[in-house]
């Protein structure tokens, strides 16, 4: 399926040009503003559901608490920096788990190519945080300026009191979405009561004021000017999208074999488009549908509800401009190819519609690939240790001949308690008889052995020496296991290494 790479804009929203030869041609054309239209309809029913569900997920998620007992942050979803870790209502993942969110990632990399296989650009129309955020600013801008023509007349008329009080309260009321958007970005990262608190009254560190600046900056910018030239010519998604696509993809679409060729209402021999411009009016791009699929277009389907709207005051068939598969367009259009446009044309083609097929090769391949990303996360999320052990071997020096002829190896032991109990667990070694062991700075047990304490929900880390006597014989590598051990005597986590001295 091919995307059209340059940018269309309808022949209502184009100013007459002069025949020019393509040298005369400038390389950039400066942007042509869109001024969409209010449009009503189910498919915009549900974008506004989903934007705000979005946007209350956004702003609100922050304040959600989530006990997880004393000496813990209460915030459901928190990235801690300061402790590293990430909080995710009763999942804690830590640094040595990144693998989680990678594997995150990777789930969330194919339900997207899931998606836009079974029902094209729905993220880009629905979900896309540009998507949402600029909707969110064209209403706005609506309620304020007014609607489409009333937007144009204001721009093109002479900028007086009544311009400049209309424009500036549009953009002030996108500051304060700007500066609320950055700010609860910054309340991902901190206590969201702490943080307001103190960003109110102007104790917040730099790194804080920074990143609000950084995120409202880029929300008032990328929704308020930039819009769909993000969609167009920044976001990498249109460019590659395609290649998840194929005939059986429902895309928003223009039905040509019903449409054309185009006329007025009461015109002889034409088909049910009677130009009216609706359909280009509602885009937020500026694109006309009509013309087949775009880069630009994102899938939003407003179209389709100004095409009903249309059809409907002139008593004909609504879906003109649908959600249609490519095959039932082709199928559609040999159906229909030499018939006159009427009513039998409209019941030919619709005659030969076919259900799209949701399983297919391509959705297979996505929905197992997710079956195993998921499976795989799953499995080690289930076995995840909440106990791990890490021995760290001195690399420099390797060993140390000490005065009476013996050889020492040095190592760094880290417990990471991942719970939040606190208890001794005394370490063992399997090695060689006749090789020592020393921790400083602890005790021993009844039996000799050292015993190390494991921080509650935390990192503890200790010295450890092994000495090989005068005489001993050894290889100059020589493996040797660390073992935790509990009250019981159990093993509760091990970690192997080796023992290095001179060569034979």
């Amino acid at each position: 399926m091919s995307t059209v790479e340059a940018p269309h804009r309808a022949k209502a929203d184009r100013p007459a040009e002069a025949p020019a030869s393509a040298a005369a041609q400038p390389l950039y054309a400066s942007r042509q503003k869109v001024y969409p239209k209010r449009v009503f309809g189910p498919v915009r029913s549900v974008k506004w559901a989903v934007l705000a569900l979005c946007l209350a997920l956004y702003y609100v998620v922050p304040w959600i608490r989530w006990d997880r007992g004393p000496g813990v942050p209460d915030q459901a979803v928190l990235v801690d920096i300061t402790n590293a870790r990430i909080f995710f209502f009763w999942v804690e993942i830590w640094p040595q788990e990144i693998y989680f969110l990678t594997g995150a990632l990777i789930l969330g990399a194919f339900a997207l190519f899931a998606v836009s296989s079974l029902f094209g650009r729905l993220w880009c129309g629905f979900t896309c945080p540009q998507t949402v955020w600029t909707d969110l600013f064209m209403w706005v801008e609506r309620w304020i300026q007014g609607d489409r023509n009333a937007r144009m007349k204001l721009d093109q008329g002479p900028h007086n009191a009544n311009y400049w009080t209309r424009k500036g309260l549009t953009h002030l009321v996108w500051a304060l979405i700007a500066a609320a958007t950055g700010g609860a970005w910054v309340m991902y990262f901190n206590d969201a009561p702490t943080i307001t608190r103190e960003f109110l009254a102007g104790e917040a560190g730099v790194q804080v004021y920074f990143f609000f600046g950084l995120f409202a900056g880029f929300t008032y910018l990328l929704a308020g000017w930039a819009r769909e030239q993000v969609c167009t010519y920044m976001c990498p998604w249109p460019r590659f999208q395609a290649a998840m696509l194929d005939e059986n993809s429902l895309v928003v679409t223009y039905r040509d074999w019903r449409g054309e060729p185009r006329g007025k209402l009461k015109a002889e021999g034409v088909g049910d488009c009677v130009d009216c411009f609706a359909c280009v009016h509602v885009c937020p791009t500026g694109i006309d549908i009509r013309d087949g699929q775009q880069l630009e277009c994102i899938g939003c389907g407003l179209c389709v509800d100004a095409c009903d709207s249309v059809m409907g005051k002139l008593g004909r068939p609504k879906g003109l401009v649908a959600f249609e598969t490519l095959k039932n367009l082709s199928a559609s259009a040999a159906a229909t190819a030499g018939m006159a446009p009427g009513e039998a044309r409209f019941a030919a083609g619709m005659a030969v519609r076919h259900v799209p097929r949701f399983i297919r090769p391509r959705t297979m391949m996505y929905a197992g690939a997710l079956a195993v990303v998921s499976l795989v996360m799953l499995g080690a999320f289930l076995m995840r240790s909440t106990l791990d052990v890490t021995v760290l071997r001195d690399r420099a020096p390797l060993f140390v001949r000490l005065s009476d002829g013996s050889i020492r190896n040095g190592y760094t032991i880290k417990i990471v308690n991942k719970t939040r109990e606190q208890a001794a667990l005394a370490l063992e070694i399997q090695a060689p008889a006749g090789i020592r062991m020393v921790v400083q700075d602890v005790e021993n047990d009844a039996r000799g052995r050292p015993l190390l304490t494991r921080r509650a929900d935390g990192i503890a880390q200790y010295r450890v020496f092994l000495t090989a006597p005068h005489g001993m014989r050894l290889h100059d590598d020589t493996p040797v296991t660390f073992r935790l051990l509990d009250a019981q005597g159990r093993a509760v986590a091990s970690q192997s290494s080796n023992f290095l001295g001179p060569k034979s």
